[in-house]
């Protein structure tokens, strides 16, 4: 007779925590050396509800480089994680966090993106910063490229449409992993790598007039470059700190049939290839063959060196992190009713609630996800972003009751943990992001995510004071008991 324990609950080693990124919370865009970056000329929108970030174009591109301010690109100033690290780390460390999942600014080591030496201020900065979290016993996992690039390498060579891109982020990450060795034992390559497909973004490239078919050969051609770009720094790891791990990251879409119809089913399995396009390039080290007819279809012809097909079968990821928030659903028929969310369409589900932004709240459909990727690909998963932006309303005795954000995390943490028991291998759960910060596709504060208050408002004003909310302690009570306190 077969039999096997099955888990009762988290691993021991489970790694809890948060994650942000250098150009929602660092600010201090111009000092010390560091240059501007992609994310630091894209305006903060008009319309709050726009869920899709303003396109950058030339003319946008001028603007923004004649224009100092941070009320219009408030990535420029986050909320001054670069003088704050300390305290802001020591607020983690009281929630008892195992990790925090960061990100480094390409433009704080290499401002333009060009240079042959790298910037030391910016690598001290982040000494500092992993010195930090190792005083408070918090393991870093480091994002090496968090939607942003130097804007140098846009400006000379329209950012990752050129191969050349390839070799000045391989000196960059060379840099990265040989001053860092035995600091930082989490590596992720690109954040969400499927943003390079939604433009400048992800790619740093100006690609606007274009036509459809001309913009998306750009764009997976940009990607191209990504995946020989990633491969190429899961080797230098590898060589330089074999004790290291190395992972891709993916903004997962879950994508449901609006209904039993067979076209609606096919309709949903294309969408999910399409998603999981990019880490079966970066786990199975090559190509899958569906994505040929798409390419034929779509009229895309990639630009192989010799050497790529040998270099991503070399350059596999270590382990799978994602982003989940939400999931979609999707139809084969034309006329549909649509809902937004991180970037993605789809068709509104009507057994869901959702957000004051519209992203539909699906918990289960994050053990479907966790089960899914572990069945296709039997390597370690990470969920390194989930959480839920809110409007927070601070009282008049400086208290925030976000009751729905508690509500939000625990159930998705429920469904962790029954994936665990469904037989996924899951290293750990980082939040977006635990402390408040400019939104990364409107750049606005007020939508906030944090178990950390952060008394700063859309236009900048505020004290940069810290107010635990009720989900700082009810986190701190899930990570102690190791997600048996819910």
């Amino acid at each position: 007779m077969y039999s096997k324990n099955v888990p009762s609950g988290f691993p021991k080693n489970f790694l809890w925590g948060g994650a942000t990124a250098a150009n929602q919370v660092e600010g201090a865009w111009n000092i010390d050396g560091k240059g501007i970056s992609t994310a630091e000329v894209v305006k903060r929108a008009t319309n709050r509800k726009d869920f899709t970030l303003n396109e950058v174009t030339k003319q946008s591109l001028e603007e923004a480089l004649e224009d100092t301010s941070t009320t219009t690109y408030p990535k420029r100033r986050g909320i001054d994680f670069y003088h704050h690290y300390e305290e802001d780390i020591k607020l983690f460390s009281e929630m008892g966090f195992k990790a925090y999942r960061l990100s480094i600014a390409w433009t704080r080591i290499f401002p333009n993106g060009d240079e042959n030496e790298p910037n030391e201020k910016g690598l001290l900065f982040y000494d500092r910063v992993f010195e930090t979290c190792k005083k408070y016993g918090i393991e870093p996992v480091v994002t090496i490229s968090h939607y942003e690039m130097p804007l140098g390498l846009t400006l000379k060579s329209n950012g990752w449409e050129s191969r050349e891109t390839i070799d000045e982020f391989t000196k960059f990450t060379k840099v990265l992993f040989e001053r860092y060795k035995g600091q930082v034992k989490y590596w992720l390559t690109f954040n969400e790598i499927n943003a390079a497909v939604w433009g400048f973004n992800g790619t740093g490239a100006l690609d606007e007039g274009l036509p459809v078919t001309q913009k998306m050969q750009l764009r997976y051609q940009a990607l191209h470059h990504q995946f020989i770009a990633s491969a190429l720094a899961v080797l230098q790891c590898h060589e330089i700190d074999p004790e290291a791990r190395i992972g891709s990251m993916l903004a997962r879409m879950q994508t449901y049939p609006k209904t039993p119809a067979p076209g609606d089913v096919r309709a949903a399995q294309l969408q999910d290839q399409l998603n999981l396009f990019f880490t079966d390039v970066q786990v199975r080290g090559e190509y899958p063959r569906y994505m040929n007819r798409y390419f034929r279809d779509n009229g895309i012809e990639l630009e192989f060196a010799t050497s790529d097909e040998e270099t991503l079968k070399q350059g596999k990821v270590d382990f799978l992190s994602f982003s989940y928030y939400m999931s979609t659903v999707t139809s084969d028929d034309e006329d549909i009713t649509k809902a937004t969310g991180n970037f993605a369409l789809g068709e509104a589900n009507p057994y869901l609630k959702s957000s004051e932004w519209g992203w539909q709240i699906d918990p289960i459909g994050l053990r479907i996800t966790l089960n899914e990727l572990w069945d296709r690909y039997q390597i370690p998963l990470f969920v390194v972003e989930n959480g839920l932006g809110a409007v927070d309303e601070l009282t008049a005795d400086k208290k925030i009751h976000d009751d729905y954000r508690i509500d939000y995390l625990r159930k998705h943490i429920v469904e962790m943990k029954e994936s665990i028991k469904d037989g996924v291998e899951l290293m750990g759960y980082t939040t977006w992001g635990p402390i408040d910060l400019v939104s990364a596709s409107t750049s606005e504060m007020s939508k906030r995510y944090g178990f950390i208050y952060v008394d700063q408002d859309d236009d900048g004003n505020g004290s940069l004071e810290k107010i635990r909310k009720d989900s700082f302690y009810w986190f701190k009570d899930v990570i102690a008991s190791n997600g048996e306190k819910l």
